[in-house]
């Protein structure tokens, strides 16, 4: 039997589409994952990025709730630099309250560290080779130091935190997050708090990772879930699902490690369909690498008339080549080839397209061929 398919959903906007439209478009591609069998549903949490409305997971996903039955809920991720232990566990303590046992509590430390993630970014500095890994394309690293750095990523930090706060460490924020859901919480003392709503939600805790550093070493040393990400950072997949089951100790929660891998998707009739409805995503990837924020999903009319130096083909080159795209047979054997290969326990794809009848007819057609 083949693995799980589940979405990852960023709200997209298109051009000359608006914010409303966007969250339109994701209500309605959720009820028609459920109605196609998918697994599950998650969200992104992004800040001040043009072309993706999903900024708020909780919010976005008790919407969703309300329309949806049975397929489960969740974010991919949290980010956890920028909230307390708390307001996370309240607002989806709320969720659950209201939709119980339907929602996974993804958790990310991006924004966390900001030194730390340049750090991490330097060491893939040394070119490395494209490689193939069992027929899974490894490409070139991509290193994010120069945005990390830029004055405008400085910008929304401003507004990201408060004054002077110190996010915790992700090993900190988990311990808080475990404490406030097991609840109640009690001192030395005898004093004792509890998180209304959140003390006792039935919530499946997950963390993402884009390499093998400490969130896939936390996952795995924690005995939690793992969501390794192949469309964001390709070249580093094999690492972060290794780093993860090399550490990993049984839990409460799993006795065997459990790992997701993500994977960017377009689904059409036929190879040269899907090729067509893909041309605006390298558009849309380059405005991601320049660190200006994804701008709205063009057209293939835009795409087409875009101007392409040989820097712009290189920055979005590891994006554009582990996409994919084509018919359902053609991404159906890829993506075997991805689980195969990275020992998926489950797959989470996330389709763009500028039109939203498209998006929703790649993924009807791949969960279709999937389960043939």
């Amino acid at each position: 039997m083949p693995v799980p398919l589940s979405i990852l959903d960023l709200a997209p906007l298109v051009s000359g589409g608006d914010v409303a439209d966007a969250l339109r478009r994701t209500l309605d591609l959720a009820r028609r994952a459920e109605q196609f069998g998918y697994h599950r549903f998650w969200v992104a949490e992004h800040h001040f990025t043009p072309g993706v409305a999903s900024s708020q997971p909780a919010l976005l996903l008790g919407q969703i709730a309300a329309i949806t039955d049975r397929i489960r809920l969740g974010s991919g991720a949290v980010q956890t630099g920028f909230q307390t232990g708390l307001s996370i566990v309240e607002q989806f303590g709320l969720l659950d309250a209201l939709y119980p046992g339907r929602f996974d509590l993804g958790l990310g430390r991006s924004g966390q560290a900001k030194k730390e993630a340049v750090r991490e970014a330097k060491k893939h500095e040394t070119p490395q080779e494209e490689r193939i890994v069992d027929g899974l394309l490894i490409p070139k690293p991509f290193s994010w130091a120069p945005i990390f750095a830029s004055k405008r990523t400085a910008l929304a930090s401003s507004f990201l935190t408060q004054p002077g706060a110190e996010p915790l460490g992700l090993g900190d924020v988990l311990d808080q997050i475990g404490a406030l859901l097991a609840g109640p919480v009690v001192d030395d003392e005898g004093n004792q708090v509890i998180a209304t709503p959140g003390a006792g939600a039935d919530l499946s805790v997950w963390l993402l990772g884009s390499s093998g550093g400490e969130s896939a070493r936390t996952a795995g040393a924690r005995g939690l879930p793992f969501a390794a990400n192949y469309h964001v950072a390709p070249a580093q997949v094999l690492e972060a699902v290794e780093a993860y089951r090399e550490s990993f100790v049984p839990s409460a929660t799993l006795a065997e490690p459990y790992v997701m891998v993500s994977a960017d998707v377009l689904v059409a009739d036929d190879d040269a369909t899907a090729r067509r409805l893909a041309t605006p995503f390298a558009v849309w990837v380059r405005s991601v690498r320049t660190g200006l924020g994804a701008v709205p999903f063009p057209s293939i009319e835009e795409a087409e008339a875009h101007r392409w130096t040989d820097q712009d083909r290189a920055m979005v080159a590891d994006r554009v080549a582990t996409r994919f795209v084509g018919s359902p047979q053609t991404v159906t054997e890829r993506l075997h080839t991805l689980q195969r290969v990275t020992r998926a326990d489950e797959l989470l794809v996330t389709t763009i397209a500028y039109d939203h009848a498209d998006r929703v007819h790649s993924y009807e057609l791949l969960a279709k061929e999937w389960s043939a």
